[in-house]
């Protein structure tokens, strides 16, 4: 029998790596997405956000 063992904290290191960085690019996303978008719709949606955290958008 033998017995294998895993260096945990590597493991968990790895674990919360890639939904830290999926956030991460999420956020980028939202705010620089609709940040830059054009149609009138996506601007008037997220409009009084972008104000709130002092994007410009005109």
């Amino acid at each position: 029998m033998t017995v294998q063992t895993q260096n945990t904290t590597q493991v968990l290191a790895a674990e919360r790596a890639a939904p830290a960085v999926l956030a991460l690019l999420f956020g980028v996303f939202l705010v620089f997405g609709t940040g830059f978008a054009h149609p009138e719709t996506i601007h008037n949606a997220a409009h009084d956000s972008r104000h709130a955290f002092a994007f410009p958008c005109h």
